[in-house]
């Protein structure tokens, strides 16, 4: 089901980030009134959407942080 889709595997792939990623994706989903293994008893359609949902927004936050990053090494490390 879920855990067999290419897309839910690429989402929550193993990297220097995914601990970070996955916690948002939890945050997400709790936001939402979900678990993560909540999905399972979900229908297909809506499971998917679910986590499209959550990695996109654990994609965005990640975005986030990183940018904050650089700025903060472009202020205190001028070129």
């Amino acid at each position: 089901m879920l855990a067999d889709d290419p897309k839910f595997e690429e989402c929550t792939d193993e990297g220097p980030q995914s601990a970070l990623e996955r916690k948002l994706i939890e945050e997400y989903l709790s936001e939402k009134g979900y678990h993560l293994s909540d999905l399972q008893a979900l229908p297909e359609r809506e499971a998917r959407r679910l986590m499209r949902e959550a990695c996109r927004y654990a994609s965005l936050k990640l975005a986030e942080v990183e940018s904050r990053a650089q700025l903060r090494k472009e202020i205190h490390y001028p070129s």
